[in-house]
C-alpha cells in the first residue's frame, strides 16, 4: 500500500440529517485537512445530502471553507440530477460527476472511506 493511500480519506455524505452534517460530517472534513489529520481529504455529496446542501443556507458556507483548506469536493451527478440541484452544487464549487467509478477507484486505491 502506498503512503498516499495511507494518508487519504474519502468522506461519503449521504444523510439528509442536517444535524449530522453540521455537527459531524462537515467539521470532521474541515478539521481533517486543517489540523493535518489526513493529507488528502475528499468529500463526496451523495443521495439526499445533495438536496439538503443545495437548499440549506447554513450548510452552503462550509463548501468555501472546505475548498479553501484543500478538501476535494465532489457530488454524484445522478443524485443531483434527480433532485434538480446540479447547477446549485456546481455554483458551490463542487465537481458534480457520476461517482460510481471514482468511488470504486478510491476503494481500490485503499483509501479510507467514511460514510454518513
Amino acid at each position: 500500500m502506498s503512503n498516499a493511500a495511507n494518508d487519504a480519506i474519502v468522506i461519503v455524505w449521504s444523510t439528509a440529517d442536517r444535524d449530522i452534517a453540521r455537527e459531524l460530517v462537515l467539521p470532521y472534513a474541515l478539521n481533517s485537512k486543517k489540523q493535518g489529520w489526513w493529507e488528502d481529504v475528499t468529500l463526496i455529496v451523495w443521495g439526499s445530502a445533495s438536496n439538503v446542501l443545495a437548499n440549506d443556507a447554513t450548510l452552503k458556507p462550509w463548501m468555501a471553507d472546505l475548498a479553501e483548506q484543500g478538501v476535494r469536493l465532489e457530488a454524484c451527478k445522478a443524485c443531483a440530477d434527480q433532485y434538480k440541484v446540479t447547477g446549485d452544487l456546481e455554483r458551490l464549487g463542487i465537481d458534480v460527476k457520476y461517482m460510481g467509478k471514482p468511488l470504486t477507484d478510491y476503494i481500490k486505491e485503499d483509501r479510507k472511506v467514511l460514510t454518513f
